[in-house]
């Protein structure tokens, strides 16, 4: 099994059993703790698309400032 997908799936069991736990000692419910458990990641998942979006988003945002203001100093030290 490649070392990313074993890291991943040890992180999985570990984000599961912090979420179980969490929910079933503020709970008191197996039940509820379990649900909790199993939702919680997949919200998570979403999330995390979104916030890689807007990341994506920032970075271009970023470089084509960078590349704006390279193309004015250029313009400074060298005008036509």
């Amino acid at each position: 099994m490649p070392r990313d997908l074993t890291k991943t799936l040890t992180y999985l069991c570990l984000h599961l059993t912090v979420s179980f736990t969490v929910a079933y000692v503020m709970t008191g419910s197996l039940a509820l703790a379990g649900g909790i458990a199993l939702v919680e990641p997949c919200i998570n998942a979403v999330a995390f698309w979104f916030h890689e979006r807007a990341w994506k988003r920032f970075d271009a945002a970023s470089a084509n400032a960078d590349r704006g203001s390279a193309a004015i100093a250029a313009r400074a030290l060298h005008p036509v």
